[in-house]
């Protein structure tokens, strides 16, 4: 639980938000994403921890090793992990032969928070995974909202991005391509 909130308390403001307060349109949210590609943990395997979904159905990341994975942790009260699920929902229908795309909400409560931010956004390329405990974002060391990794199809860290990050530029795609060739 502890971790769950030193990843709320460093990254995101977990409070609501204030009725009137607008997002800026997506052109300019996008401009605003600046996390970096990171390689310094390539070679790290996969937490072998289980995730569940809003009904009860578990998954365990380490078992889900023969496909590329890309698992991005992002909670619904984080403004930058907004931004980028519709990103990512596009990313996983475009990639769906070669790339798995797991995300798993940091929530720590109300799992109907994720169901229906999935049914707003129309996420229908992504699963709600849950990790209310925050054990995955201790295993990673991350210490920000959102943190997205990508594991070659043997469960090894490829690269990682801390923070946010534009998930449909020209450069993902390049990345994702070239990490998934080696």
């Amino acid at each position: 639980m502890l971790a769950g909130l030193s990843l709320a308390l460093s990254a995101c403001d977990s409070g609501a938000e204030a009725p009137g307060q607008e997002q800026a349109d997506l052109a300019a949210q996008k401009a605003s994403l600046s996390g970096e590609i990171d390689d310094s943990r390539a070679g790290d395997l996969m937490p072998a921890i289980n995730v569940s979904d809003p009904d009860g159905k578990k998954i365990n990341l380490g078992a889900l090793q023969g496909q590329p994975v890309l698992l991005n942790l992002w909670a619904t009260w984080c403004p930058p992990c907004k931004v980028e699920m519709p990103m990512l929902n596009a990313l996983a229908a475009e990639n769906s032969d070669s790339l798995r795309v797991i995300v798993v909400s940091q929530e720590l409560s109300k799992p109907e928070n994720v169901l229906a931010f999935f049914q707003q956004k129309q996420l229908d390329n992504l699963h709600p995974w849950m990790d209310p405990e925050g054990l995955i974002g201790k295993a990673l060391g991350a210490n920000v909202l959102p943190i997205t990794v990508l594991y070659d199809a043997s469960g090894r860290e490829i690269w990682r991005v801390q923070g946010e990050y534009d998930w449909s530029s020209a450069e993902t795609q390049e990345a994702i391509a070239a990490a998934l060739a080696e």
